[in-house]
């Protein structure tokens, strides 16, 4: 009867210790696994961390912002289109980002789409002023508070300084910028120098060198001349044409200045 009851003890003990041995593989298993999880998700933390603190600044207190696969999703709303772009740009150095999806809404004032194009426009007129931007031709037209900004700039630098200037301007909710640089060239560079001294050194247009905001605007590209801005009559639009199509080495004249008072006339 001992002998019975060793050997079931010990049948049960095996078991037992079977059973043990058999779960430590699964708990290892789960255990694993588990700590995979963590893994991943610490993985994905510093990088949603370092996005955020790129974006410790009072002029985005109202952005946040989440990371997914190394793409960054950005919602909220900040008061200029400037810190909406420089929010983007920020985040994209941020280590572990590898694209950005940005949402963010510019909220600031609602200005009139018409009021908000005569701010603009005055406000490019004066932009660059001494740096020749007589031979920058940019426009501006506004709609639903989404600015397109157009033309000709002389230089990368002309280009960029208008799409700056726009960008900080309040009620700017977004900025499209279609400004075509003109050819670098030294011959274009004669050409505009020859163009201007035709054009403003004729009697009757040499007013409008007065006002540095509106001059008659040249722009040149491979020797073809496009004339931009306003004048106060026929006469002198009709002048102008003539004075600059007079200029040696000038291939066409395409006259796009508008007299004052009359319909604005398309561009072709």
């Amino acid at each position: 009867m001992r002998k019975l009851m060793r050997i079931s003890w010990t049948a049960l003990l095996m078991t037992t210790l079977g059973g043990i041995l058999l779960s430590l593989p699964q708990a290892s298993l789960a255990a694993a696994g588990r700590s995979g999880a963590t893994a991943l998700s610490q993985d994905s933390h510093p990088a949603a961390s370092e996005a955020a603190a790129r974006l410790d600044k009072k002029q985005y207190r109202d952005v946040k912002v989440a990371v997914d696969n190394g793409i960054a999703t950005l919602t909220g709303t900040v008061d200029l289109f400037e810190y909406k772009i420089d929010a983007e740009k920020r985040v994209r150095k941020a280590k572990g980002v590898t694209a950005v999806r940005n949402l963010i809404e510019v909220a600031g004032p609602a200005i009139p789409d018409q009021q908000l194009q005569a701010k603009l426009q005055e406000k490019l007129s004066y932009d660059r002023v001494g740096y020749g931007n007589t031979f920058n031709a940019i426009s501006v037209s506004v709609e639903n508070g989404v600015v397109t900004v157009g033309g000709h700039a002389r230089t990368d630098v002309d280009k960029d300084s208008a799409l700056a200037l726009v960008a900080t301007y309040p009620g700017v909710k977004e900025v499209i910028g279609d400004i075509e640089v003109d050819p670098v060239s030294m011959m274009d560079d004669e050409t505009r120098m020859q163009v201007a001294r035709a054009v403003y050194g004729y009697a009757s247009l040499n007013k409008y060198s007065i006002d540095p905001a509106k001059p008659i605007r040249i722009s040149v590209q491979n020797g073809h001349v496009e004339l931009y801005g306003t004048v106060d009559t026929q006469s002198d639009k009709d002048v102008a044409y003539l004075r600059a199509n007079g200029v040696s080495g000038v291939f066409s004249v395409k006259n796009y200045l508008q007299v004052a008072g009359q319909p604005v006339e398309a561009q072709k």
